[in-house]
């Protein structure tokens, strides 16, 4: 008994060394409302495990090791508060105080940790722990009995009044270990009956958490013999709505086994839920500062190497460098910002010969902090099942491009996907959301329900153009046969390239000498004038320049809005052709991306310039060309093989420099106020 009361001083000790019943008063203030009459009222207690064992290391103890115990310790400290300075009238008894103890983190060490990759053993009492990993799928918010009111069916029972059968929602408990019409009075044993109208509800949902790595193996390498398994969490009350579909999150959980006839599941109640993103500060391999100080006299060296050597693997160095440049860019782009806002850069290339460029997409996805290659059979967005643990609901399951949330989702060849699915892909490119349509009737509700997700990756698509299309629009000076790739859905990529058609018969052979050199001597360099890097070295420098803050510098916002407005002008007085917001948009983030790939923080005029010919390309793949006439391969106007190709390509992008000024000039009246002459 004195261990008891001990205990007790020790919990009012921290609550009010910790504000804890300053909070508990704010919390009665309402209950003190006369329309406001319930059974059990709810009091959330923010729990510090470290300052709590700075004050009683065995009342600590019992929070980490059996949290029943120490609810029940709280709970009559509470009430007892409650009492003592008389914050509301409505509380009669000890039970009607449901506290549900927050923990605000749990020790740093294995034994407070559960990795969700190995093998889940539950032993002994139920106890916290903590577990990190990616939501693949949830149900939608539904109702559940947080605390009902009982009373005895005997007239002549003190417990036919009153609040002295108070039944409460347990961790891990089912509905129906809360209200059953089979419990007997403590008293005189008779049957209990519920007062219906005294019953409180609360808010639950349920999430599906897997590990992290689970999702590596979705870029279409090679299998790994591991499987995962997924853990069904409980989030109830204030945590519903606090996880979204593929995101990755750090979660306080309790596990517990509950027995439903005639199986047993597995699952994890909640306690609290944080954000988590791997914060992994890669250092620049050794090779690349090497280069970014030979390269130092130009801003546009240096991505331009990079682009030449990126997949040499997959195709000889030179070959596809605004593809792999393109590739680059929007792995650098495609990230998350302080806002939570997504910066995506999508990509639709156009080629005849679909097979290499897979293989260097491919090669690229494995850049991505988080990379999907979806299956034209697979479901892209959401699909539903019943749910199994008794919430009588739908469960949501991610598709890929939910999956891919603040990465990368790989369509691959477009042509393989019938025109309703081309349909849906152009909705969510337009919309930038999902929906996902619940009906009531099959899973027992009685309306039906539309819910919608944000989707935040980007998308890298491939259109055939050896396929035909019949379209008569192409004749078009400078405008690309997209084979079965619609107009409307080009437009919602963001960029579009074309790659292949020019190559020639040259290329051809580079590829087929390339590829014969690789299945004879696997790795071995054949172009001694390139650079060496692994992929490893790719994601290192890509991880690097992810992280950097980009800024828009006085020049490039001009030349940005100089370009747009003429841009705008030129191809609506020529063509007919709207140019939308979206591509200032566009614009700004292949400036930053570019500015990011050369290690800087500042967008100089020169990320401008390659913004502005990707952008110009793009448009006139899509629309043709326009008073503002720049060749094919603009951003990669020569061969860089030799010495003298990098100072060659210098001298061909200064006079694009000034043809992009001159074409500003031409179409936005007033641009010479804001931008100077060269």
């Amino acid at each position: 008994m004195a261990d008891i009361l001990s205990l007790k001083e020790s919990v009012l000790i921290y609550l009010d060394r910790s504000g804890g019943l300053r909070q508990l008063a704010e919390d009665c203030r309402p209950l003190n409302d006369p329309r406001q009459t319930e059974a059990v009222y709810r009091f959330r207690v923010l729990v510090n495990p470290a300052d709590l064992l700075e004050v009683d290391a065995g009342l600590g103890d019992y929070v980490l090791h059996d949290p029943r115990r120490a609810t029940a310790l709280f709970q009559s400290v509470c009430f007892l508060a409650i009492k003592t300075l008389s914050l509301t009238d409505k509380i009669h008894t000890a039970s009607q105080v449901n506290v549900s103890l927050n923990l605000t983190h749990l020790p740093p060490f294995p034994e407070y940790t559960m990795d969700l990759s190995s093998f889940h053993r539950v032993h002994g009492p139920m106890r916290p722990v903590s577990m990190e990993g990616a939501v693949i799928a949830l149900t939608r918010v539904t109702k559940y009995t947080q605390g009902a009111r009982f009373l005895c069916t005997d007239d002549g029972c003190p417990g036919s009044t009153g609040f002295h059968h108070i039944r409460v929602h347990a961790p891990g408990a089912t509905e129906s270990a809360t209200v059953r019409n089979d419990f007997s009075c403590t008293i005189c044993s008779s049957q209990l009956k519920e007062d219906v109208k005294f019953r409180v509800l609360g808010d639950k949902q349920l999430v599906e958490l897997i590990h992290a790595d689970a999702l590596d193996g979705l870029r279409g390498h090679q299998q790994s013999p591991f499987r995962y398994q997924s853990v069904t969490l409980f989030l109830r009350d204030e945590l519903c709505h606090s996880m979204a579909i593929g995101r990755r999150y750090r979660v306080v959980g309790i596990p517990a086994l509950v027995h439903q006839w005639p199986s047993l599941t597995w699952s994890v109640e909640a306690n609290r839920v944080q954000p988590w993103e791997l914060q992994c500060r890669h250092e620049l391999p050794s090779r690349f500062l090497e280069l970014l100080g030979c390269l130092a006299s130009s801003p546009w060296r240096f991505p331009a190497v990079v682009a030449h050597c990126f997949g040499s693997g997959l195709s000889p160095p030179g070959l596809y460098n605004t593809l792999k440049l393109c590739l680059l860019l929007s792995s650098v782009q495609s990230r998350t910002d302080a806002n939570d806002a997504f910066h995506n850069l999508d990509l639709l290339v156009v080629t005849a010969d679909t097979l290499v460029l897979d293989r260097l997409m491919t090669y690229g996805l494995g850049l991505a902090c988080r990379g999907v290659r979806h299956q034209a059979s697979g479901e892209m967005f959401a699909c539903l099942s019943r749910d199994q643990h008794g919430a009588g609901t739908a469960n949501i399951h991610a598709g890929s491009a939910l999956l891919a949330s603040g990465g990368i989702c790989m369509l691959g060849d477009l042509g393989l996907y019938k025109k309703d699915k081309l349909d849906h892909i152009q909705s969510v490119l337009e919309s930038r959301s999902v929906s996902v349509f619940i009906p009531g009737k099959k899973y027992g509700e009685e309306a039906d329900q539309q819910l919608s997700f944000p989707v935040q990756c980007s998308f890298w698509g491939l259109a055939d153009s050896s396929q035909r299309s019949g379209r008569t629009d192409s004749a078009v000076l400078g405008t690309a046969e997209m084979g079965p790739v619609q107009a409307q859905l080009a437009e919602t990529f963001g960029l579009v390239i074309q790659c292949g058609d020019r190559v020639g018969e040259q290329g051809v052979l580079a590829q087929a000498v390339h590829t014969l050199q690789q299945a004879v001597q696997p790795g071995s360099q054949r172009h001694p004038s390139s650079w060496d890097f692994s992929q490893e070295d790719y994601q290192k420098l890509v991880a690097h320049c992810r992280g950097l803050q980009a800024e828009l510098s006085h020049e490039a916002k001009k030349l940005i809005h100089g370009y747009y407005m003429a841009s705008r002008r030129a191809r609506t007085q020529s063509q007919g052709v709207k140019i939308s917001l979206a591509s200032i948009k566009l614009l700004i983030s292949l400036a930053e991306a570019h500015c990011r790939l050369c290690l800087r923080t500042k967008v100089l005029e020169e990320d401008a310039v390659i913004a502005v010919l990707l952008c110009e390309n793009s448009v006139t793949l899509k629309h043709g060309a326009s008073a503002l006439v720049v060749p094919p391969d603009a951003v990669f106007p020569c061969d860089l093989g030799d010495a003298d190709g990098l100072q060659r390509r210098d001298a061909v992008l200064d006079e694009l420099h000034q043809s992009i000024l001159r074409f500003v000039y031409t179409f936005a009246p007033g641009a010479d106020a804001y931008i100077t002459e060269e």
